[in-house]
């Protein structure tokens, strides 16, 4: 007995399309009712709006006007969401092309579904398996699509089509790409789900196929010309299809969000060159951010350094109205006497005068050329150089312009490479003989290229060496608590008065340590804003290459909608392989930058690379936001794409 309120119910439904300026009708106010367990054959030539109308029928499509009832339920007034609900749960797809994932196993194929209906991995993997056994593929659960012949692949369609219950199977010409045997034997399957209460809609052209359904429904024109009932149907929709998996609420969320991982992954290693490509721009980005602040901080590190091999709360004087001035070689004003009287000052420790030469300096048959720097025994102090090994002059060897030198360490391999002690060996000086009494190494580096340094007393220099009665500098360090500003204005008072004019500038180390500081900082913002750029390149290059993936992935979209997929887990997967795709860039980024600082400090002494962990940390965060940011505009493209559009793209 044919129940009274039936399954299926459309009512006066239209469908048209606009194609330019012309509305194209293709279903004429076409009503229908289908009881459960009948099986319905719809017929008729290409283009009569058959597969329209199934489309419309298994909530692929909507009308444009009239109303569609499934289950006594009202189709028209469901959002994307419950669309996607009701064929989940009640609906089972058996595509004409298959429409398998290529990317997936059989099992896996069959799994989609259930795991769209957030159902646990091992209960729907025993479900999959047990059905695909039955249909006979138990010895092919691991192939993909590709390996699988026509019929083994419709098999598969049919099996994923009863994943969650298959209370209606809608058949889009069902053995139109099988062989005769093939066909065959799939329409005898149909036939047994039939007998087990499934309902049955077969969209067909052949007359032949159409005649094992025990209701056929001719279409021509987008209208129903007859409704032919050719077997007991009443007997059919007796039955009751078997019962529905369990839909378990909770942890599905959860599951849902890890199968998308899952199945994300799975799409970025069967598509690896195009996602490698894809990481490149990133991975360029966030190298280069790591390694411009690592160079930035580094550079600003080494000029600290030498700041301190200045000496810490140093304030010195030159000859000149300041660096670089013209007038700078031209006066020679500071004297000796200048340098006892501000060593008599309470605002200093220690006071050091020094001048400087270059000459080549020569031990047996080596020759090179170095920096002869004439200074008191207090500049080592002063400078916060270390002692290797001797020790340095003191005053009796300034007073005696006696011919000691100290060298430091690249000196001393230069010359001394042999491994011979260079203490008490002498060097020469152009012409002038010094005796080597110590060693130093300084604390920080020097300005510029490396070269040879040489030091001996101040009064030796400019009495055997150049010749010259003026200082080039004084170097005052003023003692621990003293106030910096106050020392330099009291420095600058003795010398206006014993000068009487100010030829004369001074150099206050902490001045330059924060003048430095600030303009390395500036110059490494200036230059990580030039590379975060690159990171902005790199992210839209990820949105262009994740919208041609949802184009070139049209239809998978479209399977994956039709078969149960709400928009958050198209959302979701897109989403996430946008995030793996940055972060895994920005993860190869950071190690590439390191790895390559690694290798450029090996190669080049000179140049210094720091890395800094809140950097790191921070290009990994803007990786994960550009993956989220780039890629939620495709995701969001993607979910919103109509099913039955997605379906028919090619």
């Amino acid at each position: 007995m044919r129940m009274d309120a039936p399954l299926i119910s459309a009512q006066n439904i239209t469908r048209s399309f606009q194609a330019g300026d012309e509305t194209i009708t293709v279903l004429k106010d076409v009503s229908i009712e289908i009881a459960r367990g009948e099986m319905v054959a719809i017929i008729g030539t290409s283009g009569s709006g058959k597969t329209t109308l199934m489309n419309i029928l298994g909530c692929l499509d909507r009308p444009t006007s009239g109303r569609y009832r499934f289950a006594g339920q009202d189709t028209g007034a469901l959002d994307p969401d419950a669309l996607a609900r009701l064929r989940r749960d009640h609906f089972g797809f058996i595509f004409q092309r298959y429409q398998l994932l290529p990317d997936l196993d059989a099992v896996e194929n069959v799994e989609v579904p259930a795991i769209y209906a957030g159902e646990p991995r091992d209960p729907r993997r025993l479900r999959a398996t047990d059905l695909l056994t039955r249909l006979g593929l138990g010895t092919r659960l691991d192939h993909r699509p590709g390996a699988l012949s026509g019929g083994q692949q419709q098999r598969v369609s049919v099996a994923r089509a009863l994943m969650n219950g298959g209370e209606v199977i809608l058949a889009d010409e069902p053995t139109g790409a099988l062989d005769s045997k093939s066909g065959a034997e799939l329409m005898d399957l149909l036939l047994e789900l039939n007998r087990q209460g499934h309902t049955v809609v077969m969209v067909t052209h052949d007359p032949a196929v159409a005649r094992h359904a025990r209701r056929i429904i001719e279409i021509s024109d987008g209208q129903i010309v007859s409704d032919t009932r050719t077997g007991d149907s009443a007997a059919a929709a007796e039955r009751v299809a078997g019962p529905t998996p369990g839909r378990p609420k909770f942890g599905a969320t959860a599951r849902r969000l890890g199968e998308a991982f899952d199945m994300s992954v799975k799409a970025l290693l069967a598509h690896r060159l195009r996602s490698l490509l894809t990481m490149l721009g990133i991975i360029i980005g966030i190298a280069s951010v790591v390694l411009v602040v690592a160079l930035g901080t580094g550079s600003q590190e080494k000029v600290l350094e030498n700041i301190s091999s200045l000496g810490t709360s140093t304030i010195t004087v030159r000859s000149g109205s300041g660096f670089g001035a013209r007038d700078a070689q031209r006066i020679e004003t500071l004297v000796p006497a200048d340098a006892d009287a501000l060593a008599l000052s309470d605002f200093a420790a220690s006071v050091s005068p020094a001048v400087s030469n270059t000459r080549q300096v020569v031990y047996r048959n080596v020759e090179a050329e170095a920096a002869i720097k004439g200074v008191s025994g207090d500049y080592f102090r002063v400078h916060a150089y270390v002692t290797v090994t001797g020790s340095a002059f003191d005053e009796a060897d300034v007073a005696g312009l006696n011919q000691v030198a100290v060298i430091d360490e690249d000196t001393r391999d230069t010359f001394f490479e042999d491994g011979t002690d260079p203490i008490g060996q002498v060097l020469l000086l152009g012409h002038v003989p010094v005796r080597v009494i110590g060693i130093v190494r300084s604390t920080g580096a020097t300005f510029g290229p490396s070269s040879l340094n040489v030091w001996v007393p101040y009064t030796t220099a400019m009495a055997r060496v150049s010749g010259q009665d003026h200082l080039d500098s004084i170097a005052v360090r003023v003692p621990e608590g003293y106030d910096m500003d106050r020392a330099q204005q009291e420095i600058q008072a003795l010398m206006l008065d014993r000068h009487g004019t100010a030829d004369f500038f001074l150099a206050n180390s902490d001045t330059i340590r924060e003048t430095i500081t600030t303009t390395t900082r500036t110059l490494t913002a200036l230059v990580a804003m030039i590379a975060v750029i690159s990171l902005i390149v790199g992210g839209i290059g990820v949105m262009n290459i994740m919208l041609v993936s949802v184009t070139e992935r049209t239809r998978e979209i479209g399977v994956r909608v039709a078969i149960g997929a709400r928009r958050a887990d198209i959302v979701s997967q897109f989403l996430i392989e946008a995030v793996l795709v940055c972060i895994v860039g920005g993860t190869l980024g950071i190690v590439g930058a390191v790895a390559g600082g690694q290798v450029v400090g090996l190669i080049y002494d000179e140049v210094r690379l720091s890395f800094s962990g809140t950097a790191i940390i921070v290009a990994f965060l803007s990786s994960t936001i550009i993956g989220i940011t780039f890629g939620f505009l495709p995701a969001r493209a993607a979910a919103r794409l109509d099913p039955v559009v997605a379906l028919s793209r090619e």
